[in-house]
């Protein structure tokens, strides 16, 4: 009878775990790029930092769930999001019909436009004509990549694995233009190094840099981008979300 009970709480202890949420039982990896300042960046010391990583931080918090945030290129993001190395990417990646053929996101948990960058005395104008023949740098496996490649077709496109790299190419002529993330680039032209550039035209709004950064998520996991939403929605509803937007960046970049 002994042996029947121990039997028998055993598997009451397995169906207990079994029945426990996912999330409750494991540790979420969380991949991201961070060479994206102020999003995502690396200090000296080797921790990441930016609006990204605060928010990672304060979703799993909420969620009550541990997280480890995974520094990764970002064009091996989604391959490496389907093949189960990571569970989710925060990575100020934007919602669009593209991606969701290959994952599904939650959020968006951010919205800003596009905006190009060039020479201040810069008399280019943003047209298919305008810019036949110039190089414009984009950051490989972006939105901002797929509206250059869409809208300018004759412009000379230049691929970079990140933000900091194309600007580089910037301030040393080999580029006539960058087309990034509007904070992002408003980042660059308030550092040194972006002295002499200058906003080229208007900030872009167009279906092809999607809805917003969403939160990347395996197809069919709709447990896991429930708890994201909601805890999304509570860090808004709480004021966290709005201390951390502050923190990094003067425009308010919250989803409306």
């Amino acid at each position: 009878m002994y042996q029947a009970l121990k039997t028998f709480l055993a598997a009451s202890a397995l169906t207990l775990t079994a029945a426990l949420p996912a999330l409750a039982q494991e540790t979420l990896v969380i991949g991201t790029e961070a060479s994206y300042k102020p999003f995502a960046w690396v200090l000296p010391s080797g921790e990441l930092t930016g609006f990204d990583i605060d928010i990672t931080k304060a979703l799993c918090a909420e969620m009550q769930v541990t997280c480890e945030i995974s520094n990764q290129s970002y064009d091996g993001l989604i391959p490496a999001l389907n093949a189960g190395k990571i569970d989710a990417i925060i990575a100020s990646m934007f919602i669009t019909a593209d991606r969701l053929k290959a994952i599904d996101f939650a959020g968006p948990y951010y919205v800003t436009p596009g905006l190009f960058i060039g020479p201040k005395d810069s008399d280019l104008e943003l047209t298919e004509e305008g810019l036949k023949k110039k190089y414009i740098g984009v950051q490989r496996g972006s939105t901002m990549a797929d509206y250059v490649e869409q809208k300018l077709p004759d412009a000379r496109v230049q691929y970079y694995d990140t933000f900091d790299a194309a600007t580089l190419d910037l301030v040393s002529n080999r580029i006539d233009l960058v087309f990034a993330d509007s904070v992002v680039v408003d980042e660059f032209l308030a550092s040194p190094d972006g002295e002499t550039f200058a906003q080229v035209g208007t900030p872009v709004f167009d279906p092809l840099l999607g809805e917003g950064a969403g939160i990347g998520l395996r197809q069919g996991e709709t447990e896991l981008k429930q708890k994201f939403d909601e805890a999304l929605a509570a860090i808004i509803a709480s004021g966290q979300y709005a201390e951390i937007n502050k923190k990094y960046m003067s425009s308010d970049i919250s989803p409306k």
